[in-house]
C-alpha cells in the first residue's frame, strides 16, 4: 500500500480494549520460491521452521488460495508444523474470485484447525477495483460458502478512516485488517515514522468505533506493515536499509504488539523473483527486499525478530 500524504494528527490515546493484552505477531508469506517457481508442502514446512525459530510466531497470511495451489500445499504443512493460516481471496475479477472460492471450499473443511480465517480482498478499496457494497457482497458470498470460518478483508488504513469501507463495517464483517506503511508516507525511521504508523492505526480504529460503538464486535489486525532492507529503494525521505528496517521493527511492530494490536509484518522472506514496479512518485520501485529474513530463510545481519 502506498499513500503519498501524511496525516498531521498526533498519536492518540491507546484504546483500553486493545491494551488489555499483548497482540499476536504474524508474517505475510508468498507462494513462490526465490526463482519464481511454486512452493510445495516441504517448502512451506521449511518456511514455518524458520519463522517459528526466529520469531516465535505461529501464524501467516496469504493473498490468493488458488495461486500456486497455495491452499492445497500450505495447509498440510501448517498441520505438520502447528501453524495457522489466513487464506486469501482475490475478488477483483470473477476468474480469480471463483478459483480462490473453489480452492477454499475444497480444502478448508479438511483443515479447519489450520485455517485461522479467510480475507476477501487485499486493498481492493484502495485500488478502486471494488466499492464497499461490492466488496461486502463478495465477503458474504464466501461467508455463505464457509459458514463456520472467520471471514473478513484487508485494506489500507485510510480507506477504513475516510469512510470508503463503511459499507463493510456496517455490514457486520467480523475480521478487519488495516495495512499501514509509514515508509510509503515518506517518513524516515527516527523522524516520525513510528508515530505516523501508530496514528494510522488509531485513525482506522477510531472511525470503525464511531460506526460500531464498540471494538468488541469484530477482530482487528494490522494487516501489513514493514520496511525495505539493504538493496531496497528509498521513498521520499524514507530510507531503505537493514538497520532502518530493524529499528522500525522493534519500535513500531513490537510497540504495536505491546499496544495490543495483532500485527502482520510484510513480509517473512525476500522475494527476488518479483519484477520491479513503479511507485506513486513515478519512480522505479524494488519490492524484492522487504523480507524480515533473506530469501534462503537466514536472518539478516543485526535483525533480531523477537520482541
Amino acid at each position: 500500500m502506498r499513500v503519498a500524504t501524511l496525516s498531521s494528527l498526533a498519536l492518540a490515546a491507546v484504546p483500553t480494549a486493545l491494551a488489555a493484552s499483548k497482540g499476536k505477531l504474524g508474517f505475510s508469506l508468498g507462494t513462490k520460491l526465490p526463482d519464481g517457481s511454486c512452493k510445495y508442502q516441504a517448502d512451506y514446512e521449511k518456511d514455518f521452521d524458520a519463522i517459528a525459530t526466529n520469531t516465535g510466531s505461529k501464524i501467516v497470511r496469504g493473498y490468493a488460495a488458488s495461486d500456486c495451489n497455495a491452499a492445497q500445499q500450505i495447509l498440510p504443512a501448517a498441520k505438520s508444523k502447528g501453524f495457522q493460516v489466513i487464506l486469501g481471496v482475490w475478488p477483483d475479477t470473477d476468474e480469480s474470485f471463483n478459483a480462490d472460492k473453489a480452492a477454499l471450499t475444497e480444502y478448508v473443511p479438511k483443515f479447519k484447525d489450520q485455517v485461522y480465517a479467510v480475507t476477501v480482498g487485499s486493498e481492493a478499496l484502495y485500488r478502486g477495483n471494488l466499492n464497499g457494497d461490492q466488496l461486502l457482497e463478495k465477503i458474504n458470498d464466501i461467508q455463505d460458502a464457509l459458514p463456520d470460518t472467520l471471514i473478513g478483508t484487508a485494506d489500507s488504513w485510510n480507506k477504513w478512516a475516510d469512510g470508503t469501507g463503511d459499507a463493510v463495517i456496517k455490514g457486520g464483517v467480523k475480521l478487519i485488517l488495516a495495512n499501514a506503511f509509514a515508509y510509503w508516507q515518506g517518513d524516515n525511521v527516527g523522524d516520525g515514522a513510528v508515530q505516523t504508523y501508530f496514528d494510522d492505526i488509531q485513525q482506522a480504529l477510531g472511525h470503525i468505533q464511531d460506526l460500531t460503538g464498540s471494538l468488541d464486535g469484530f477482530e482487528f489486525w494490522n494487516g501489513e506493515t514493514g520496511w525495505p532492507t539493504d538493496g531496497g529503494d528509498d521513498y521520499s525521505n524514507a530510507k531503505a536499509g537493514t538497520k532502518n528496517a530493524a529499528d522500525y521493527y522493534h519500535s513500531a511492530v513490537c510497540g504495536a504488539l505491546d499496544w495490543g494490536v495483532n500485527t502482520f509484518y510484510f513480509e517473512a522472506f525476500d522475494e527476488p523473483w518479483k519484477p520491479h514496479s513503479t511507485g506513486d512518485n513515478g519512480q522505479a520501485s524494488d519490492e524484492t527486499h522487504w523480507g524480515a529474513m533473506n530469501a534462503d530463510r537466514s536472518l539478516k545481519p543485526g535483525f533480531s525478530l523477537k520482541c
